[in-house]
Formats: C-alpha cells, structure tokens, sequence
C-alpha cells in the first residue's frame, strides 16, 4: 500500500475542563516560532515505525534549507533501533543482488548520538527538550497519544508534523481544538499528516470541480478493500507482555490508542470526498461485522459500509473491508449533475485524477481530463509547505481540519459500531474518552482497555451497546 444545531464548539469547548498547563501556555504567547539564527531547523522523531521513519526522509530531502534530525524517542527499543539503523542505511552501498534507492538529503543530516535516544513513555518529552523553539517534532506515535504530545511541544514553542488521525474520540477531539487555538496563539506551525491535501493533482481536480466542470456533487463513493494490513487483527496476547505494551504496539487493533483500523486506513477516503464536496457530513449511519477472526482479539470490524449525509442531502457511501481472497478496491469517486471525476485511483498516490462526462468513471470513451503523470508526491510536498511556511514564517495551522476529519471518520465508525445515526454534534459532544488519563501513563499503568477473563477484549455490539462503542 502507498504511502464538523445544538450547542456550539466554542461553548462545549469551553465546558470541558482544560488541560493541566493550558492557561500558562496562553499565558506564554511567543510572539515568533521560526528557525534559529544559523538557519538549520532541527528535528525530533517521537514514534519509530514506518509512518515517523518515512516522515524523517521526507522532511530531510526538502531543499530550501540545511535540515537535521537530532533526537529520535519511541516506547519500544527494538523499534527505534530499527528506524535509526534503516535511515543510516539509505547511504549504505547496496548488498549483491539489491538496488541502490535514491536518496534525496545527506548522511550528516542524521545526527543522532546514542544520549539523544530516548525510550520510554516520557521519551517524547527528552526528544522535544533537544528542540529550540522554532524546530519541528514529528509526531508519529499511535494517534491517542496526540494531544499528550501536542500539549508538551507547544509549551516548549515548537512547531509540529502530527501524523493522522489526530483524534479517535469526542472528548480528545474537544481538547484538540482548544490546543489548536493555542498553537495559532503562539505562532506555531503545524502540519497534519493528511498528505491528499497537499496533491497537486487533486488540486488542479479541485480547481474543475469548482468551476463547474462536473456540475453540482450529489454522491461521492469510497473504497478501501484488501486483505488484513498492519496490525489490523490480533492473537491473543503472549505472556510476559502486558496488556498496555500489547495494545500499544499493535495500535490498529484497539479503538482507545488509534480509532481502529477504521479511524486509521479509511480517513484519507473520507477527507479526499469532503475535500472535492467543500463541506463536512453533518451525520451518518452504517453497518459492519466481525466474519473471519480466528482467535483475534481485536476490536476491529472485518467490514464496514457507512453512508455520511452532508447538509444539501447529498451523500458519501464508504466501503471497507480487511478480508483476503475478495474484490479489492482503492479508490474515492465524486458524481456531480453533469459529470463525474475520479479523486484517486489506486491507493493514495498517483492519485491519477480524471474527469468524465457521463457517470461511469471506468468508461475511456467518456474521458474529458486527466491529469499529467508523473506527479509529485504528496508525501514530500506536505515537508515543502510546512518547511516553506516555517521560514518565512507564514501562517500555517492544519489542526483544526485535522480534528474535523477525524472527528467525521469517528462520525461513521461510532454509526457502524452502535447500529445507530450519529450526527456531527453527538460525536463532538461524546462524554465516552476511550482512554482518559494519557498524560500520566508509564510503563507500569493499567492499559486502559481490559481484557475478560477469558483474555479477550470488549468489541462492539451493534444493537446492544448504542451509546458507546464498547
């Protein structure tokens, strides 16, 4: 796979009880969050897997400006190695038989000695303090840890790449916002892992679809069905481990530490559809079911199908599945009155936009546009606006969108998890925090979801438990 009637926000925002430091952040307003005087911008790795590895490459290869990694953090010893031992790698002669891969930055752009690795629940906080303000923290850690992380970082005046989905759940999403607001207060930068947004080629889709070249969107479709991917299912946990390293490190397969594999694989699709609508769905209802476990623990769904209602009535249908040997499909769709368009084709990148004008997108006979290949990478091109705005220090804060996609991703998830409609405002007003007390764990806590004696975890129950999603 390649890589928001009732009440309103600002008034449950302020209902909910703040952060510990959050007025003496406001109190610290820094009137300035750019790259220190010799112009090299430093930067921090908090969470070493795959995403926070890939994310260092990206952020290196940018070219407007000397770039440095200087500290790395993860929970897991093992897997910080590995990330370290894989970036320095890339500048390693190439083993008989493999490749060389093109490297894009330099050798000494990885300057991470063994005193500036951290390991640990508190690591993300030793990486953050070899920061100066104006440098940059990737947050990569599973996505319940966020706001934790994000709280720490703006204290300490530093700019932020946060991996997606930014929250799973509406309390965190609550607190989310009132951090947004306080990083905008201090000048900070901050991107948001959701890269589609930063695609040219759905940019340049974007830009027809307002001009009128499909008409008016009345329905949107979404898919994203393969086989069982990351650590989409579970077996039961071995013993020796706890149940909190357990369900950290196979984060997927737990609601509290990163909305699930839902939350996780499907908000590209949804943000792509709500991107090309220009409007957010105000409620959704859907269904799902857990067919082929095995001996999984998991808290996931082998399938979903959810359908999100934006305020004109018109619709988002959202297929996912995680079972092998069945149709497989990667892709979002937008059908307006006049047309229809292709938003992505084959996983998140080329996305391999196109135009037609009848409604079958698969029809070449109907093709009206596509757009021009090859296309840069999305991926890179969020570190160049992110770097770009760090520099010259411009305004950029992509938290609150971040918080509305996943907020409208945790919409269709509690839909299908409860067998109920859920609107916009039940989601962001839910008293149900899957994992409250975040920024007290360590090694030794109780992980916040228990197992039954019988070592399984709770899942949903459609129909049976309606209010919450376990």
């Amino acid at each position: 796979m390649s890589q928001a009637q009732g009440k309103s926000r600002r008034e449950f925002l302020t209902e909910t009880a703040k952060p510990a430091s959050i007025t003496t952040l406001a109190a610290g307003i820094m009137p300035r969050a750019f790259a220190a005087e010799n112009n090299t911008i430093s930067i921090a790795l908090v969470g070493c897997g795959g995403r926070g590895t890939g994310a260092v490459v990206d952020a290196l290869s940018v070219k407007n400006g000397p770039i440095k990694l200087v500290a790395m953090a993860d929970v897991f010893p093992r897997r910080l190695a590995d990330s370290f031992r894989a970036l320095k790698a890339l500048h390693e002669p190439p083993q008989p038989g493999q490749q060389a891969q093109p490297v894009e930055f330099d050798a000494s752009q990885i300057d991470v000695p063994e005193e500036r690795k951290f390991v640990g629940f508190d690591g993300y906080k030793k990486a953050i303090d070899c920061l100066r303000p104006g440098d940059v923290v990737i947050m990569a850690s599973p996505p319940a840890f966020r706001w934790v992380h994000f709280q720490y970082a703006i204290d300490r005046g530093v700019n932020v790449f946060m991996e997606k989905p930014v929250t799973v759940d509406g309390p965190t999403s609550r607190r989310m916002l009132q951090l947004a607001e306080v990083s905008e207060a201090k000048n900070l930068k901050v991107g948001v892992g959701l890269m589609c947004r930063h695609c040219a080629a759905r940019a340049q889709l974007l830009e027809r679809i307002r001009d009128g070249a499909i008409g008016e969107i009345e329905s949107l479709r979404a898919y994203r069905m393969h086989g069982p991917v990351g650590y989409f299912a579970s077996p039961p946990k071995p013993k020796g481990v706890s149940d909190l390293l357990y369900q950290v490190e196979r984060f997927h397969s737990f609601l509290w530490a990163s909305g699930g594999a839902y939350s996780d694989f499907y908000i590209h699709n949804i943000d792509e559809c709500c991107w090309m609508k220009g409007a957010w769905p105000v409620k959704a209802h859907g269904s799902g079911g857990r067919h082929q476990r095995g001996d999984s623990v998991d808290q996931n769904f082998d399938s979903y199908t959810v359908e999100y209602i934006f305020p004109d009535d018109s619709t988002l249908q959202l297929w996912g599945r995680c079972i092998d040997n069945c149709y497989n499909e990667f892709a979002s769709y937008a059908h307006g009155t006049k047309g229809s368009a292709a938003i992505s084709t084959n996983a998140h990148t080329p996305a391999r936009c196109a135009i037609f004008k009848g409604q079958d997108v698969r029809n070449e006979a109907d093709l009206v546009w596509r757009v021009a290949e090859p296309e840069p990478n999305p991926y890179r091109l969020e570190w160049v606006h992110l770097i770009e705005a760090i520099r010259n220090d411009q305004p950029y804060n992509e938290v609150k969108r971040g918080v509305e996609a996943s907020l409208v991703t945790s919409m269709g998830r509690m839909a299908a998890h409860t067998g109920q409609m859920v609107t916009y405002e039940q989601i962001l007003n839910s008293t149900h925090e899957f994992a409250p007390g975040l920024d007290q764990l360590n090694e030794n806590s109780p992980a916040p979801l228990q197992p039954g004696p019988d070592g399984r975890y709770p899942v949903p129950q459609p129909g049976v438990v309606t209010d919450r999603e376990y």
